[in-house]
């Protein structure tokens, strides 16, 4: 692979404001650029720390722990990694002790602030949200806690993420290998005082962030509401991942074709034991698609924009990577709707097997060949498949027919062998229309934060006005 080069003539000025630095990231990043117009902006201007809370103090840097894991829930908090914070389900994420984050009281998080990765991939920004509210985060993010008295929070991340913002927040960082961000490299950032535009802002990145804290729980309560269903009462999982330790005794009479353990006892066979439903398989009411291995003709304009199954779980769902539209079988990479997708291959306590419903965000796109693509006969089942696969149930009946152990795969027809519970269609549609209205929500979402950065970069390109 060629490497590309980047050179750039850079006025003398540039290198004594950023303290005589010779490494090229301030000056190539578009931060310099992005200073100068905001110097001649006549709005007035003040640091980032003037706005934070107790100034430098609400911009943190938590500061290393000690990773303390906990299967039992009540004594844990939700940990958010640096990519955690960008997903749309958080529901799946571990549990740190909760004598960790008695010993750093920064560790938890609220929401209202904006949060941003500080180590390895720079300047990724996610706004907390309700149902963030308390959750312990990692030290690879920064926590910029506005002061509510001084800015309106939404502003502040919008502001952040735009094209006048971002380069600043990344030019700061340092180090050639791992790079890092620490708090005082933002502290002097200039945020543009906008007036009205500042309460819109924040309004529509408020209503985002609401609306995938409803999306949450709308997924949530039905996921919770099937199983009890299907399992006839309360359920409680013994094994609650996929590589929990198992014993047990089994005849050879019914393994068919298979003799690992994984296939039948333990985080699958718990399942099986505690289904009290009818089953059948899923090919007898959807088609599954897993597209064919391909090769890659990146483009930099025309074709499709290009996901892999990571992207395809975040909330933007969006990649800078684009296909040839001339790709072979290209068509069966383009997300259609009433598609449910999964991804089908890798570790099987990541995100393989973590379904995601078509949404207009992801419709037209194309996907990785690494995800499944699951279509029900009749489209207004997409939304109820989406809500059992999201269920025990229906992950452990999908990882049953996943083989290998260094990297486990889903084939084609392991996918239509999962075993599904087929109410009625009226309960089914019920649960669609739900799973649907959840996943148009967050697709809203993503449209509401662009407007957002929309709106303050064209307030700054018109002079504040």
């Amino acid at each position: 692979m060629s490497r590309q080069f980047q050179i750039k003539a850079v006025p003398s000025s540039w290198i004594e404001k950023q303290g005589h630095r010779l490494d090229c990231g301030p000056y190539m990043s578009g931060a310099m650029e992005a200073r100068e117009i905001l110097s001649q902006l006549p709005a007035r201007k003040d640091h980032l720390q003037n706005l934070t809370k107790g100034g430098m103090s609400g911009i943190i840097n938590a500061g290393r722990i000690t990773r303390l894991w906990v299967d039992d829930y009540q004594h844990g908090y939700p940990f958010l990694s640096s990519t955690d914070i960008l997903q749309a389900d958080l529901s799946t994420i571990s549990h740190i002790a909760k004598s960790v984050a008695r010993q750093n009281s920064q560790l938890l998080i609220k929401d209202r602030w904006t949060l941003i990765t500080r180590s390895g991939s720079i300047g990724r920004m996610a706004y907390s949200r309700a149902d963030m509210n308390g959750m312990a985060c990692t030290e690879d993010v920064l926590r910029v806690i506005p002061d509510e008295s001084k800015v309106k929070p939404g502003y502040i991340y919008a502001y952040l993420g735009t094209k006048f913002g971002l380069p600043i927040v990344t030019s700061g960082t340092y180090g050639s290998i791992i790079t890092h961000l620490e708090p005082h490299h933002i502290a002097d950032l200039p945020v543009p005082r906008l007036g009205a535009v500042e309460d819109e802002a924040h309004e529509l990145i408020q209503q985002a962030a609401d609306l995938r804290t409803e999306a949450s729980q709308l997924i949530a309560e039905q996921v919770k509401t099937l199983e009890e269903e299907i399992a006839g009462g309360t359920i409680a999982w013994e094994h609650n991942k996929p590589q929990a330790f198992s014993i047990e005794a089994r005849t050879v009479s019914g393994f068919a074709n298979r003799l690992d353990a994984f296939h039948h006892i333990g985080f699958v066979g718990e399942a099986e034991k505690k289904a009290n439903v009818p089953l059948i398989d899923i090919a007898d009411v959807a088609a599954a698609l897993r597209p064919p291995i391909f090769k890659r003709v990146h483009v930099q304009e025309g074709g499709y924009e290009f996901l892999g199954g990571a992207d395809v779980m975040t909330m933007g769902q969006k990649s800078e990577d684009r296909i040839s539209a001339k790709t072979k079988h290209i068509d069966k990479f383009i997300v259609k709707q009433g598609q449910v997708l999964f991804q089908c291959v890798g570790q099987r306590y990541g995100i393989f097997g973590r379904p995601t419903l078509a949404n207009r965000n992801l419709i037209g796109k194309a996907v990785s060949e690494h995800q499944i693509r699951i279509t029900p006969h009749d489209l207004k089942d997409a939304g109820y498949v989406f809500t059992y696969l999201a269920t025990g149930f229906g992950l452990r009946f999908l990882l049953k027919n996943s083989s290998g152990t260094s990297i486990p795969v889903l084939q084609e027809d392991g996918a239509r062998r999962i075993q599904i519970y087929w109410p009625d269609a009226k309960k089914r549609h019920q649960i669609s229309a739900i799973a649907e209205k959840a996943w148009e929500n967050r697709a809203r979402a993503v449209e509401l934060e662009e407007e957002a950065r929309s709106l303050v970069e064209r307030a700054i390109e018109e002079g504040g006005r």
